[in-house]
């Protein structure tokens, strides 16, 4: 516990400062919400429940969609209110390569809702532009010498130096992996915005241990993004954050695991987002191989709600599952942060 408080104490200064950007941005995305919420349903921005989901969701129809850009704001504002204070080209980086995602997803939402294609953009499109950005983070933070390519390694004290051309391809997969895997987990009220406020605990936390003050600030701006959409966003939801949300949400989880050179610590803090993936990838090669299912439904969520669970509960058992597994993965990182 002192280690912690040390490194919270040279890394921030002072305690109080934490509070800081968690602040900053659940006010600016709390105040946002009574504003952008009326202004989507004038605009008639409403979510398209596709037939693949339960038929159940077919009463959400309507919702308003692209809150996402409330906690969006929230993160952006408190991010540049450090970055006002004491510039930083990796905080910065971090923001834009998180914002690059989020206006992948408002194009996507804008395709689906506005041009009333309901698919929005395709698979390709979507990777392509994922690939760059990931790609375009790495290279900056390189050339500026904010990235090496170690990686920290579960329980062990010391990292694996990659070569740099493979370091690129391994998280060119993590950034689109985690991207996507985070925009499935969005099919429930509360859900994605629940387990990803747990993840940027965490990070706030690894970044501490690691005396890391840019992922410190951006990981708890994150934080309270996600608690100001749940005012909105708590079953039964006023506003989704559309794919607007879940791509940027996915984005800043990424820059902030690949920043702390933490990509495989992912594997446990955002196991939630790995099952939900993998559950869609077993669905399918399943059913493509043999013809039949393994789950009810997927992602896996849905096969909790054919199986009778309330999405309120399937929120609540993720998001505990979530938060046991993050604070594993603080135990994860303890031999590394302590050889610091």
């Amino acid at each position: 516990m002192n280690v912690f408080f040390d490194a919270a104490e040279s890394t921030m200064g002072s305690r109080t400062v934490w509070l800081i950007p968690l602040l900053t941005a659940f006010l600016v995305t709390a105040v946002l919400g009574p504003v952008l919420i009326p202004w989507l349903h004038k605009l008639k921005f409403g979510q398209q429940i596709l037939d693949i989901g339960p038929n159940w969701h077919k009463k959400k129809s309507g919702t308003p969609t692209m809150g996402g850009i409330m906690f969006i704001c929230g993160v952006a504002v408190a991010a540049m209110t450090a970055l006002f204070h004491e510039f930083d080209i990796r905080l910065l980086m971090m923001l834009m390569i998180s914002c690059g995602f989020g206006l992948i997803g408002f194009i996507d939402d804008y395709v689906k809702v506005v041009k009333k294609r309901n698919l929005g953009l395709t698979a390709a499109q979507k990777f392509a532009l994922q690939a760059i950005l990931a790609v375009i983070y790495v290279i900056v933070l390189k050339e500026t010498g904010n990235l090496d390519n170690d990686i920290v390694i579960p329980f062990v004290e010391k990292t694996v130096c990659m070569p740099w051309w493979l370091y690129i391809v391994f998280i060119l997969f993590v950034v689109t992996g985690t991207v996507n895997a985070v925009n499935l987990t969005d099919g429930l009220d509360g859900l994605a915005a629940s387990i990803t406020s747990v993840v940027a605990l965490f990070f706030a936390v690894a970044s501490v241990l690691a005396a890391d003050k840019r992922s410190v600030v951006f990981a708890l701006a994150l934080l309270g993004g996600c608690l100001g959409f749940l005012l909105f966003n708590h079953y039964p939801a006023k506003v989704f954050m559309g794919d607007t949300g879940s791509l940027f949400l996915g984005g800043s989880i990424s820059v902030l695991a690949v920043g702390l050179k933490m990509p495989l610590i992912l594997i446990i803090a955002g196991f939630v987002y790995l099952f939900e993936t993998l559950s869609v990838i077993i669905q399918v090669t399943s059913f493509k191989l043999t013809g039949k299912r393994v789950f009810k439904m997927s992602p896996i969520h849905h096969h909790f709600e054919m199986c009778g669970w309330k999405e309120v509960k399937i929120v609540a058992v993720f998001t505990a599952v979530t938060l046991i597994l993050c604070a594993a993965a603080v135990w994860a990182i303890l031999p590394y942060c302590c050889s610091l």
